[in-house]
């Protein structure tokens, strides 16, 4: 197992604060593909430790950031458009110099500011088949080719083992997953704060995304949801890429769900029903009433559950 280590030092904590800035929510993919409407929101510093924070706004991925007199660390970096509006609200909690920024996963919606922050000077940090995608991304709708990311927005360290970051008085746990929600997934404890962000292998609004097209997968995520049920204690903050904070119950009934839809599936895909003939049969109706903003979610969620057990090539 390979460990890096950076060597800092001691911690301090501050304050909660509510900044003003506007908004746009950016499409799934590489970093230079982030776009969308803006709009006027209220990204909150929700400040779960003496010195973390998870900046969290309507629409926004929750961004991660711990605080000390070593510098700040951040987890994942908003969208493009918000890349300036983050960095002003991380501001507002630490006078300190933003060193690293850690990617969880390689969606527009957490890697698009990354060139914000890679212009400041700040280290970008991801597992390598993130930094592959940003700079060669899964191609779009209708076969369009993605675009490549700013050479700013490329991580410069790259993992596949796990890392620990000493800074602020954390022991900060780098922890790649495999083939999860994408093939470049990474989850991150802070021991000290008892919170762990997940990225969007685990997200609490919604059904699960296995986004196949860049390397997600049933077994990995199940893998993932396993990996984090272990790693969370009984009073762990689990900060889940979108949606509300929650602690290990929730995850673990999120990965009974996943298993419960699956082996309601597997009988009518082994019958050779149609994915269209699947979705009909409503076989996530049991739990749609307590899924949060359900939506849509649970059809795409039937489909890729569907291609998992037919067994279709990504």
């Amino acid at each position: 197992m390979r460990t890096a280590v950076v060597r800092l030092l001691v911690s301090v904590g501050l304050f909660c604060t509510m900044v003003s800035v506007p908004h746009a929510q950016a499409p799934a993919g590489a970093a230079g593909q982030a776009g969308g409407r803006g709009q006027d929101v209220q990204i909150k510093a929700n400040q779960l430790a003496p010195n973390f924070y998870a900046l969290q706004a309507n629409g926004l991925s929750t961004v991660g950031v711990l605080t000390g007199p070593d510098g700040v660390l951040m987890v994942d970096a908003g969208t493009a458009a918000l890349g300036e509006k983050v960095a002003a609200a991380v501001k507002q909690v630490s006078d300190r110099p933003i060193r690293f920024l850690i990617n969880t996963h390689v969606h527009a919606d957490h890697t698009g500011g990354n060139e914000t922050f890679g212009k400041m000077g700040v280290t970008i940090l991801a597992r390598e088949p993130l930094r592959a995608r940003l700079m060669k991304p899964s191609p779009g709708p209708g076969g369009a080719p993605g675009n490549p990311a700013p050479a700013a927005a490329v991580p410069v360290i790259t993992y596949e083992g796990p890392l620990t970051i000493h800074m602020d008085g954390e022991d900060v746990q780098v922890i790649p997953v495999r083939l999860a929600h994408t093939d470049g997934d990474t989850m991150v404890k802070f021991p000290a704060s008892d919170v762990i962000m997940s990225g969007d292998f685990f997200r609490s609004v919604g059904y699960p995304n296995i986004d196949r097209a860049n390397g997600g997968s049933l077994q990995g995520m199940l893998d993932g949801l396993n990996a984090l049920i272990s790693a969370a204690g009984p009073t762990t903050k689990i900060v889940p890429g979108h949606g509300e904070i929650v602690n290990k119950a929730a995850v673990t009934a999120h990965r009974d769900l996943i298993m419960a839809v699956r082996d309601t599936i597997a009988p009518m895909v082994a019958q050779g029903l149609t994915v269209e003939q699947v979705n009909a049969a409503k076989p996530t109706e049991a739990f749609d009433a307590k899924v949060q903003g359900a939506g849509t979610t649970g059809e795409r969620f039937v489909g890729q559950l569907y291609a998992e057990l037919k067994g279709a090539g990504r």
